[in-house]
């Protein structure tokens, strides 16, 4: 536990910042595996909405700073390649 006043006060939004970030992060995070999980079974239809929402949940956490924005350009490319492998093997 801090004993400074300004360093109870950076737990304090550290804490809040964490709160927010996790908001982000774990809405990329479902949205990501989601889609994973539908190119997998093979269900292109809904895995193409799916990779849509992940994209659009990657671009919003990387314009948070919750990711890295080139950390967000990997997952997204590699997301895309996995759903494009799957539409030329349909």
């Amino acid at each position: 536990m801090p004993n400074k006043k300004s360093a109870m006060k950076r737990l304090r939004s550290s804490k809040r910042k964490h709160e927010r970030n996790r908001k982000h992060s774990g809405r990329a995070r479902t949205a990501v595996s989601k889609a994973r999980r539908l190119i997998e079974r093979g269900q292109l239809e809904e895995a193409q909405e799916a990779v849509q929402e992940a994209v659009s949940a990657l671009d919003k956490a990387a314009s948070k700073g919750v990711i890295h924005k080139n950390n967000a350009a990997r997952r997204k490319s590699r997301l895309m390649r996995r759903f494009n492998q799957a539409e030329r093997a349909a």
